[in-house]
């Protein structure tokens, strides 16, 4: 094939396949090769070649997949997505039926036992001022604070502890990484029930505050507002005026109450378990910083406190938005601690009331209202909380 004959197939457009002249053979600046994207072979074409490589176009929407292997990895994968669909897709679609209707548990939800309402259950929840809806406000309200104080609470204490135990002239630093981490492998329910014997009445918290002559509460018993004890301290034991305003069924003043007493002691509870975790996540964040870019930053002449604010937080904002949204989903989804350290309306939580309007009070329909109410609350939140920490750099 001649040098004019392959130009004319290419103009020409071949049907059969495109050919690429490459480099001239070293020594032979008279012989080139082509390349054909026929059959993927080489061929030796008489004439100047090129100067420079012209890469072969591979051709798109062509599958990589051979034979049955595509039925084969269905195969490998369809027991995941059967157990996927059994225990997680269907629950979940089942729950969302049942919160539209009237459903005691006692017979099948698809019988005549279970009673279609419609939107009735939502409409319970959201207005008309029923001990449904007060309570739910009241759940809402004791969760609030429990996130307002847990995720900025175990965020700084993770990333506190990840950097100490980071350090390069700690000793010991296994042993107090494990320490650190020890509280987030133990139950849930010996630690709740260690907190509970510590904070009770006659417990160790309340004999350390009486020798600094404070008298305790009876923690886990005690649903007054931590605002308004303070500001009890200071005379102030009615709301003024325009606090006696109501908002979805409680008054300005009962919103801004605070968390209770036994809510506090959950609070603190929860900061020590879940710290070890996300520390262990800022630790590896961390691991991954290169040495270079401290040391350039310290012979800028920046001192330890700019460059950690201004180097090492703002190289960490991956794991930061990752701590902060997971620690806000698992704080709305509180359960465990509220249900063993009693029935109190001072920690009633979405998750709780769902669980007792449910299984105690045998209504399923308005239960699996709640739990679906809430479900929208934390994507809301967790959707705003990761456009408003976005990077706008990258962005941009």
């Amino acid at each position: 094939m001649s040098a004019a004959g392959t130009a004319a197939d290419t103009a020409g457009g071949r049907a059969s396949g495109s050919v690429y002249p490459l480099c001239p053979i070293a020594g032979n600046s008279a012989e080139g090769l082509v390349f054909d994207d026929r059959d993927f072979g080489m061929t030796v074409t008489s004439g100047a070649a090129p100067p420079s490589v012209v890469a072969p176009v591979r051709r798109k929407g062509r599958s990589h997949i051979r034979g049955n292997e595509g039925i084969g990895g269905w195969l490998f994968v369809s027991p995941a997505l059967i157990g996927l669909v059994l225990f997680v897709v269907l629950p979940i679609v089942l729950a969302l039926y049942i919160s539209f209707t009237k459903w005691s548990g006692t017979t099948s939800p698809f019988s005549s036992g279970a009673k279609w309402i419609g939107l009735r259950n939502y409409k319970n929840l959201l207005s008309g001022g029923s001990l449904t809806q007060q309570n739910f406000a009241r759940s809402i309200e004791n969760n609030f604070y429990f996130v307002l104080f847990v995720v900025p609470a175990q965020t700084i204490l993770a990333l506190v502890l990840a950097v100490l135990v980071n350090g390069k002239f700690l000793k010991g630093r296994s042993f107090f990484r494990t320490a650190f981490y020890f509280p987030s492998v133990t139950s849930s329910v010996a630690i709740t029930l260690v907190f509970i014997f510590l904070f009770q009445g006659s417990g160790a918290v309340n004999r350390l505050l009486s020798f600094i002559g404070i008298h305790g509460p009876n923690w886990f018993a005690d649903s007054n507002g931590l605002f308004h004890n303070l500001l009890g301290v200071f005379g102030v034991h009615a709301p003024p005026g325009w606090a006696k305003h109501v908002i979805f069924t409680r008054s300005i003043w009962d919103w801004t109450a605070g968390p209770s007493m036994a809510m506090c002691a959950i609070i603190i509870l929860v900061i020590w378990t879940t710290s070890g975790t996300f520390m262990l996540m800022f630790l590896a964040a961390l691991q991954n910083i290169s040495e270079e870019v401290e040391e350039a930053s310290e012979i800028d002449g920046a001192n330890a406190f700019q460059r950690f604010w201004r180097v090492t937080v703002p190289m960490l904002r991956p794991t930061l938005l990752l701590v902060l949204t997971l620690g806000l989903i698992s704080t709305w989804q509180v359960f465990d601690q509220i249900f063993l350290t009693g029935n109190n309306q001072g920690t009633t939580t979405p998750s709780y009331l769902s669980y007792t309007t449910s299984f105690e009070n045998s209504a399923f329909g308005s239960g699996a209202a709640i739990a679906f109410l809430l479900f929208a609350l934390i994507t809301v939140l967790s959707t705003a909380q990761r456009f408003i920490l976005r990077d706008k750099d990258a962005e941009t």
